[in-house]
């Protein structure tokens, strides 16, 4: 049996006046998840437990059936694993944003997407700034930087204060001096850089600030293997998604073109999953566009982005695995909502759908966030998601 995730970060939304009262899930056309609805068995899955922020970290590890409450000690030692940086016994990993912060408010949470290639360069500015130089290029505005301290800081992640005052989320708690110190020596570097001045002359929004979020230890937890008996891939294009694969042991897929936005390259994500499942028995295919979509609150491009998804990706691997000859299960859900109406996460349970051999369907005819309430699997955890996608 070949099992397959196929997870569209951010695509569960509540309803908009601009689309007539429907979700983006609604609004969208995506034939091939609709028929995967209509075809599997379907349900809501609470992806963020009780007391936990809804993070993609956290829902994300809970979809692969890693108990937060268990094995989460950060976004940031995720992402290190990742990048390839190895955590000490003292070190702290902080995801390092790149933003635009305009008139004391958080404008843009991503600076404008900027490349990664910009912002290698911006790093390197920066690093004789940070104690012990151990800051590190990510993909686009997603930065790493590794502190011996700042665990006993409460930080808020800056796609949470989208068009708010920066200075009143701004880190606390004993170790926010350090942090708040960094932050602020950034700024005069990043403003004269030749790369923001450059970003600035072409109409773009600047990366005139970093903002420092995610701390954490690394994490324990037993790989997919011990845990499920089976051989599994990651193919992402963002460093939490393979940072997870990493520690859990997961084959992690690098695929050339995959820049976690809607220009990503959707057929090589869906070529490197045919390919792996050759060879393996679990692939986890991640698309990262519905959420960023969402980050922006821009409707029309939510709605675009999962509709991308169904055609370019959802729709050939279902092919794919159709010609395989092989049985076969497929697992669609989103992560977590990313509602457009307040541009970050919610809680909010997520549908989805399980399909392939041996399952027997419901009567859901189309996958959205209302329709899966009237699913057989009705609400559940989402750890035991695996699980049952992969029993007899």
């Amino acid at each position: 049996m070949k099992l397959v995730v196929l997870l569209g970060d951010g695509m569960a939304d509540l309803p908009l006046d601009a689309l007539q009262g429907k979700t983006p899930l609604q609004a969208a056309k995506k034939p091939n998840m609709d028929l995967l609805a209509k075809q599997g068995r379907n349900g809501l899955a609470q992806t963020v437990p009780e007391g936990f922020a809804p993070g993609s970290d956290v829902a994300n590890l809970s979809v692969m059936g890693y108990s937060p409450t268990q094995h989460y000690s950060g976004r940031a030692p995720l992402e290190a694993a990742a990048m390839n940086v190895a955590l000490g016994p003292a070190d702290i990993a902080f995801r390092c944003n790149f933003v635009t912060v305009e008139g004391g408010v958080m404008l843009d949470y991503s600076a404008g997407h900027i490349t990664t290639e910009e912002s290698r360069e911006l790093i390197e500015a920066l690093q004789p700034l940070m104690p012990e130089r151990r800051l590190y290029a990510g993909v686009s505005y997603r930065n790493l930087l590794v502190l011996k301290a700042g665990a006993k800081a409460l930080c808020t992640p800056p796609h949470d204060i989208s068009d708010q005052p920066v200075a009143e989320h701004l880190p606390r708690g004993p170790d926010s001096e350090l942090l708040t110190r960094l932050m602020e020596a950034a700024g005069p570097v990043l403003a004269s850089h030749p790369v923001n001045k450059k970003r600035i002359s072409e109409g773009k929004h600047p990366a005139n600030a970093i903002w420092l979020w995610g701390q954490g230890p690394a994490p324990t937890m037993p790989s997919f293997t011990e845990k499920y008996g089976l051989k599994g891939a990651m193919i992402s294009a963002v460093d939490l998604l393979k940072g997870i694969g990493r520690y859990a042991g997961m084959q992690v897929v690098d695929v050339p073109g995959a820049t976690g936005n809607i220009d990503t390259n959707y057929e090589g994500k869906v070529q490197a999953a045919l390919e792996a499942l050759k060879h393996l028995d679990f692939v986890y295919l991640h698309v990262e566009a519905p959420d960023e979509m969402g980050h922006e609150g821009n409707t029309e491009l939510k709605v675009r982005a999962i509709e991308l998804f169904d055609e370019l990706v959802v729709g050939p691997v279902v092919e794919g695995l159709q010609k395989s000859g092989e049985d076969w299960r497929v697992l669609l859900l989103p992560d977590h909502a990313t509602p457009i109406s307040i541009k970050t996460h919610s809680c909010d349970p997520v549908p989805f759908t399980i399909a392939g051999a041996g399952v027997e369907p419901d009567e859901v005819e189309r996958f959205d966030e209302q329709t899966a309430q009237q699913g057989g699997y009705g609400l559940v955890e989402a750890t035991k998601l695996v699980e049952m996608m992969s029993k007899d």
